[in-house]
């Protein structure tokens, strides 16, 4: 019997679910965790002979291991049997274990098969792995890899949501090399995350691609955002749309959001923006949180459909209310500008700041702009500074700017021009116009930074660029 490995298991188990045990039985536990064995038995003895499974099954590790008592598989055999009779999964486990090695009974598969189809039944991840086995093997049962692989996928979906990776890992893997697709979809998400086994994209890619061309729909879903990133393929927007499409066809929400966008783009199909809201409808029906967004950006914007805020506002409240953090940004945007809505600074407010504590930059930068101009809340330079520091420590240029006119000024903050200079240059390296012709200004006349002509002439030559480009558009 696999006696070191499953008494370990089981007690781990049994420790972690048992919500309310008598006292002997919790001086037991404590007993047998710090290997105080003599002590543990004689908790668990007299719990086991009053018909306590919990306590049988222990007892039967002490015997099976000899830990406590002399060694013996018969009285081992007699304490699982005892609780397995009384549904206990972990004892129907370890008695099929028993069967199958032989130890203190006759060897008999097809006994081992019954206890572990019993346990498995039970969702217990061990005994579908060790079904699994003897399906794959035709030992008590005949031969049928398919069964096998099922099994073996219980096995490995039990022990992922028991966050134990590795060997979730290696019941995918098992389940996989049998060609169950569902596996070989959980064995490319693994490689995908890194969960289990070292992140690599390309196999990641593989494995979804065997489970996509058995029609597995999640896969495909992957496999299309992987030939959009280029992630572990060649990227390939044509390609993407096709396994999108294979997946929307079956009604896969995310597979018709993912479309939607790419006729949205342009990018592997036609641009189609009436096909995009199409397909951003058949998603949104089923609730998906993003194309509820994207339907509502499409009428703000009268793409695809007439321009109608009102309509906009509704989308975006369902996207919002799953916790769409673009959605609350915009409409903090519309009320803040009366698109579709009445204009209302408070109400704008209330959806920046949701959007900013989702950690929304834009939400941020917006809600920092609020504060500096005291618009839906009382003017505050302190708050302005916070929330602009916030959306420019991720990333956002028109924050990074912002802060560092705060900076240069010392509004809200400590006035500094060499950190207003680190800001402005972090925005003006994006593009930002504003930036670079601060971040010029400043290299001119020697604030924050040493004076040169040279250098801020060519941060005022990139705003002035950048100033005509836009206005062309």
């Amino acid at each position: 019997m696999k006696t070191r490995k499953i008494a370990l298991l089981v007690a781990v188990m049994l420790f972690q679910s048992m919500a309310v045990l008598a006292d002997d039985f919790e001086e037991g536990v404590e007993a047998f965790k710090r290997d105080d064995f003599d002590t543990a038995y004689k908790k668990f003895a007299p719990l086991a002979k009053g018909g306590k499974a919990e306590a049988q099954v222990i007892l039967g590790l002490m015997y099976g291991e000899g830990k406590g008592v002399a060694q013996s598989d018969k009285e081992a055999d007699k304490w699982f049997r005892k609780a397995a009779e009384q549904g206990n999964a972990i004892a129907q486990n370890n008695l099929g274990l028993m069967y199958e090695e032989g130890k203190g009974v006759a060897r008999d598969d097809k006994e081992a098969v019954k206890w572990f189809k019993k346990a498995a039944e039970q969702d217990n991840p061990e005994s579908q792995a060790n079904l699994g086995v003897m399906y794959e093997n035709g030992r008590g049962v005949a031969q049928d890899v398919k069964e096998a692989a099922t099994w073996y996928l219980k096995a490995a979906t039990q022990y992922a949501g028991m966050q134990n990776d590795q060997v979730a890992f290696g019941w995918y893997l098992k389940a996989a090399e049998q060609g169950n697709a569902d596996a070989q979809f959980g064995l490319g998400w693994m490689y995908l995350r890194g969960r289990g086994v070292t992140q690599n994209d390309r196999e990641a890619a593989n494995w979804l691609q065997k489970a996509a061309e058995q029609g597995q729909v999640k896969a495909q879903t992957v496999l299309g955002s992987l030939y959009v990133s280029g992630k572990g393929v060649i990227q390939n927007g044509k390609e993407a749309a096709g396994w999108y499409q294979k997946a929307a066809d079956h009604g896969e929400a995310a597979a018709q959001n993912a479309l939607g966008v790419l006729y949205m783009n342009g990018n592997g199909v036609q641009q189609d923006d009436k096909t995009a809201v199409e397909w951003y409808q058949k998603a949104a029906a089923q609730g998906h949180m993003d194309a509820l967004f994207n339907l509502g950006w499409m009428y703000a914007k009268g793409r695809g459909v007439a321009q109608n805020g009102k309509t906009a506002v509704e989308w975006y409240l369902k996207a919002a209310e799953q916790g769409n953090t673009d959605a609350e940004y915009s409409l903090g945007w519309i009320y803040a500008n009366g698109e579709g809505v009445a204009q209302n600074d408070k109400e704008a407010v209330q959806w920046y700041q949701k959007a900013s504590e989702h950690g929304n930059t834009h939400g941020q930068e917006r809600l920092g702009w609020m504060y500096a101009k005291g618009r839906g809340v009382d003017q505050n330079d302190s708050e302005a500074a916070k929330w602009f520091l916030k959306a420019a420590e991720q990333g956002d240029a028109v924050a990074q700017y912002s802060y560092g006119l705060m900076c240069a000024e010392g509004k809200g903050v400590n006035k500094d021009e060499s950190i207003a200079v680190d800001w402005y240059r972090k925005a003006a390296e994006q593009g930002y116009a504003p930036a670079q012709n601060n971040l010029g200004l400043m290299y001119r006349d020697g604030r924050g930074v040493t004076r040169n002509a040279k250098i801020s002439a060519e941060w005022l030559q990139k705003a002035a660029e950048q100033d005509r480009a836009s206005r062309n558009h």
